[in-house]
Formats: structure tokens, C-alpha cells, sequence
């Protein structure tokens, strides 16, 4: 069987799986997080599978994520919560995208779009110091919230944050601030139909901050968000596996330089691996030398820079040939290296090695 040039396999199954373990742990809604094209593992397919999985809404970062997920057939809740100064809410209201509100010139665009009422979520700063409506205009926010609610031309469906993740003791810091904010909206005539604050993190470790939903990020994907327990710990199965074929196989002298600046240099006369995978591919440069893979059942590690479009595998006296299949990273229950440690080795998070993975390296989706 030829192997992909190039390729990153996406099991769904694994999202539906990692969505259901949530519903197990946390006994609350999952809202399936898929902004920037499903942390890089294909956003029509992830939220598909999420709801699969039992999800009962989907978030975005953008409008324009939510708005391409209605064009792809996604029927389900959607909602975004990053937006420019300048939007105008009437597209996201027409599609039924629910709008993440955190300013006081967010809301009366979004109430005075011409087929009322919006759907909005209203998102609170409690610590991050991010986006949220700010502390000193709560009480503005939530006067004209409630008013503009009475008159029929918004519908508040929640307030929410995002805890920072700092530790247990901030975390908690935060949900006491978020309570007190919900109840300040409250006492404005303001009543949500549900509270999230827990991202996966916090879903997880801080049991009362799940509340009535939480969102789910890297979790959904099989990754841990923690540096002291893996995934399968978490019981959850990475869902993304990076692999490329052999382009070029050499053998070549001892002493010889491997790559840009000769960072590398073969000891013993060996044999180089061509891998044609590379920064414009979402695979970190900061990896060179470091970075781990796996060729018929052995693991090498990355020798010499890491360039735009390949890079080069020294395995020693081990037959390889062109064709050959490369695993940079995928599920560690299969011995495969794993999106972790190639965050170990680029300095970085699992987080970004799964969504940097460029649109030049074709995504392969099955259950």
C-alpha cells in the first residue's frame, strides 16, 4: 500500500470519544470548541463528530468560522466571541450564530439588526484581562441588556469567562468574581439560561467551575492541557497522526553536514532519511535536532535544521527506502511519538503544534 507524500489522518472517533468523556466527567453540556479550523484538524468534520459525540453547541473564535461551519450544513448552536470594533451582527443573526458580546458598542450592534431578536452570550472579564466586557461598565452593559431583552431585540443566553489557568487558588478567585458578576447582572433583571466558565482545564480540575456547560478545546482533540499527566491518564485518545513517505534515501560518509549550517554532523558513514515536512508545514524549526519520529517501528530524531519543506533523518546502519512512512507525531497508545513531545522538543504547547499544521498538508479524515 503507497503511503501519503504528505498527510495529517484525523480520527473522528476519537473526537466523539474525548466529547463523551466530558459528558461522563463533568455531567454537564459540552460546547465543542473548533475556531481555527478545529485546532487544525478540519472544522466541518470535528464539529460533525462532536456532536456525535454530544455536543450540544459548537464555539468559534471569529464570525466567519461560524459563518464557512453554516455553509459546510452545520445546523447546530453556534457561537463566536471575537470580533472587529466595526462588525455589524445582521449575516451572524440571519445564519442563527449566537454573538459573543464584550463591550457596550457590541451590544447595540447586535440589537440593531434588522430581524431581531440576537442571540447573544455575554462575556465578562473576571482576570484574564483579555476580551470581556471590562469591570468599571458591567452595570451600563447590563442595564441596556436588560432593557434592550424587554423590548424584544436581543435574548440573553449566558454570561461567561475564561479562567486563566494559573493555578487551583486564581482559578477559584475567578469563579468567586464570576458569581458575583452574575449576580450584579442579576439584580439588573438579567436571567441567563446557562453559565460556562470552564475551559478543559478546569472541566477537569476545578469541579465546581463546570457549572451548567463547559467548552471544550484541546480535551476534544486527545490532548492534555497539563504537563503532569498524558492523555491516555486523562482518558482521552489524541485524534490528529502526522505522517509523510520517505522523498529521498542516501548514504553518505562520516563527517559529513546535514542541512543548513552543518548543525548536524554524521559521526560514522550512515544513512540519511529525506522527510518532506517543514516549517511552511505547521513543523516547528525550534524542533531542529530534537524533534521525534518514527520509521517501521523505530524512533529517530530529527538531525540537523528543520527547513521550509523537508528535513533530514540520520537512521544509522537501519534499511530504509523512499516510500517509506514517517510518523511525526499521533496516539502514544500506538508507541507513536506524540504532539506533546514535539512541543517538548520546539519549547511550546500540544496546542500549537496540532494548529500551526499547514493547509499544504492534506487532512484525511475516518472513524
Amino acid at each position: 500500500m503507497s503511503v501519503a507524500f504528505r498527510q495529517a489522518s484525523i480520527d473522528l472517533s476519537a473526537i466523539a470519544h474525548n466529547v463523551a468523556r466530558f459528558r461522563a466527567l463533568t455531567g454537564v453540556q459540552v460546547i465543542g470548541v473548533v475556531k481555527a479550523n478545529a485546532y487544525g484538524h478540519g472544522a466541518p468534520e470535528v464539529a460533525t463528530a462532536a456532536l456525535a459525540g454530544g455536543a450540544t453547541r459548537l464555539g468559534t473564535a471569529t464570525l466567519e468560522e461560524s459563518l464557512a461551519l453554516r455553509k459546510a450544513g452545520i445546523t447546530a448552536p453556534l457561537m463566536a466571541w471575537l470580533h472587529a470594533n466595526d462588525r455589524r451582527f445582521d449575516d451572524a443573526v440571519e445564519a442563527r450564530i449566537e454573538i459573543g458580546i464584550s463591550s457596550y458598542e457590541q451590544l447595540l450592534s447586535a440589537s440593531a439588526v434588522a430581524q431581531p431578536p440576537a442571540s447573544v452570550h455575554l462575556k465578562v472579564d473576571t482576570g484574564l484581562s483579555r476580551n470581556g466586557i471590562a469591570t468599571d461598565d458591567l452595570d451600563r452593559v447590563f442595564a441596556e441588556a436588560a432593557r434592550l431583552e424587554r423590548i424584544g431585540r436581543i435574548r440573553v443566553l449566558s454570561i461567561f469567562s475564561h479562567l486563566s489557568g494559573a493555578s487551583g487558588d486564581d482559578d477559584r478567585a475567578q469563579l468567586a468574581r464570576y458569581r458575583q458578576i452574575v449576580a450584579q447582572a442579576e439584580a439588573h433583571g438579567i436571567h441567563p439560561e446557562f453559565r460556562h466558565l470552564a475551559a478543559t482545564a478546569g472541566a477537569i480540575d476545578i469541579p465546581e467551575a463546570r457549572l451548567d456547560a463547559v467548552r471544550v478545546g484541546i480535551g476534544m482533540y486527545g490532548l492534555s492541557p497539563f504537563a503532569d499527566r498524558t492523555s491516555a491518564e486523562l482518558g482521552l485518545r489524541p485524534a490528529m497522526r502526522l505522517s509523510a513517505a520517505i522523498a529521498a534515501v542516501r548514504r553518505v560518509p562520516a563527517g559529513t553536514g546535514v542541512s543548513y549550517d552543518y548543525a548536524y554532523r554524521c559521526e560514522n558513514e550512515t544513512t540519511l532519511a529525506l522527510v518532506p515536512l517543514g516549517y511552511a508545514d505547521g513543523v516547528p524549526r525550534q524542533a531542529s535536532d530534537r524533534g521525534p519520529v518514527m520509521i517501521n517501528g523505530r524512533r529517530y530524531t530529527v538531525s540537523g535544521r528543520i527547513a521550509m519543506d523537508q528535513f533530514v533523518v540520520d537512521v544509522g546502519d537501519d534499511e530504509v527506502h523512499p516510500g517509506d512512512e514517517v510518523v511525526l507525531f499521533g496516539d502514544p497508545a500506538d508507541a507513536l511519538p506524540s504532539a506533546t513531545d514535539w512541543a517538548d522538543a520546539a519549547g511550546t504547547i500540544n496546542y500549537e503544534i496540532v494548529t500551526r499544521i499547514g493547509s499544504r498538508v492534506p487532512r484525511r479524515s475516518h472513524s
